[in-house]
């Protein structure tokens, strides 16, 4: 077992939602929060986007949403389906046609947005080709492009009017007895996209997608990601999530997972403690970590790793993590395995070491895990 437990004052309870299948994904109810990203190719494009996809998928994707603009896109996206490696989900926007192709084509999810998709009807007969085809719905307010009627009714964008959109578009799936939908509700704005989910968390049980739309670049993006979903996911609400950035895909399914580690929530790969490093550090802290960052980028089990500078807190991390590194004096420091202090080890052999150990240690726990199974 890994020393990287969840101690009693850090569970989470999670609010209770109804459980859907995307694809071969489960969402809501007790399944893990799921991770998902978008492409940023030309969807005709089918070669660019499949690699896209994989490289997403590689990198711990759940679930990989696809923009379905025309129709031949439609038809590209019938070609990306039959090589993904996780399910698909469709983007579909002002066209309601774009949507019964896309369920055509093999799509797990539709993404419909209400405050374009159309009328009732429209949607109906988006339902009836989610049903024929095994697909789910996911629902997508966004508050940048909300219905007439409810910008009218409220007279700017704001939670009780995005949270209205959704309730409305949950009642027509209802009606037309289709109940294989999630939901989101979301803003630009941190402030507003909480209050929105809070209050959808409050009047529905569907499995609820989180994220802050249009969050910005990679590291303004990532704060506002990490504040917004952040405080949601602390509240048990959120059942996957998409964290929005201008930047490659795989970034934002890196910073999905370390949002979700952070909290304890989903554990995928090494968890790095590292201090910031000052005057007192033994060795280059900065350059390690980045060293290591990218040399156990292919480790894909729970563990943690702390690389502390100095005996300052060096020895105190390493106690609560898998593997741990505190630097010393004389070019040497001192290796933890298992929380106790191990064996010393010079600073230039120090990276090679970790690398061997962290994939020691994580054989180890693979082959426990099948063991118990």
């Amino acid at each position: 077992m890994s020393i990287n437990h969840i101690r009693p004052w850090r569970n989470i309870e999670r609010r209770k939602s109804r459980q859907i299948m995307v694809g071969n994904v489960p969402v809501g109810g007790d399944a893990p929060i799921a991770v998902q990203t978008m492409t940023n190719t030309l969807t005709t494009d089918v070669s660019a986007t499949v690699a896209q996809v994989q490289a997403a998928a590689e990198a711990g994707a759940d679930l990989v949403r696809i923009s379905v603009p025309d129709e031949a896109s439609s038809k590209a996206l019938k070609e990306i389906v039959a090589e993904s490696p996780v399910p698909i989900i469709a983007d579909i926007h002002f066209h309601y046609k774009r949507g019964i192709e896309a369920a055509e084509a093999g799509a797990a999810c539709l993404r419909i947005n209400p405050g374009n998709i159309g009328s009732e009807e429209r949607v109906a007969e988006v339902i009836r080709a989610a049903k024929d085809h095994n697909c789910s719905i996911r629902i997508g307010v966004n508050a940048g492009s909300l219905e007439k009627h409810l910008l009218e009714k409220y007279g700017e964008p704001c939670p009780d009017a995005m949270v209205e959109s959704g309730l409305d578009h949950i009642r027509i799936l209802q009606d037309h007895d289709f109940h294989n939908y999630k939901i989101s509700v979301k803003a630009s704005d941190v402030f507003m996209s909480a209050a929105a989910y809070m209050k959808l968390a409050e009047a529905t049980d569907a499995p609820i997608h989180l994220g802050i739309t249009e969050a910005g670049g990679f590291v303004s993006g990532t704060i506002k990601s990490a504040i917004g979903l952040g405080q949601l996911l602390w509240m048990g609400i959120g059942d996957t999530l998409r964290v929005s950035l201008s930047a490659d895909p795989v970034e934002e399914i890196k910073v999905g997972f370390e949002i979700l580690k952070s909290l304890g929530l989903r554990h995928r790969g090494i968890n790095i403690i590292s201090c910031p490093s000052c005057a007192r550090q033994g060795f280059d802290v900065i350059k390690t970590v980045e060293t290591l960052e990218q040399r156990l980028a292919h480790i894909h089990t729970p563990m943690s790793l702390s690389i502390i500078g100095c005996v300052v807190n060096g020895p105190g991390e390493a106690l609560m993590t898998d593997v741990g590194f505190t630097g010393g004096g004389a070019g040497a420091g001192m290796v933890y395995l298992a929380g106790k202090a191990s064996h010393k080890m010079d600073n230039d052999q120090m990276v090679d070491h970790i690398v061997q150990e962290v994939e020691k240690k994580a054989a180890m726990l693979e082959a426990a895990a099948e063991a118990s199974d």
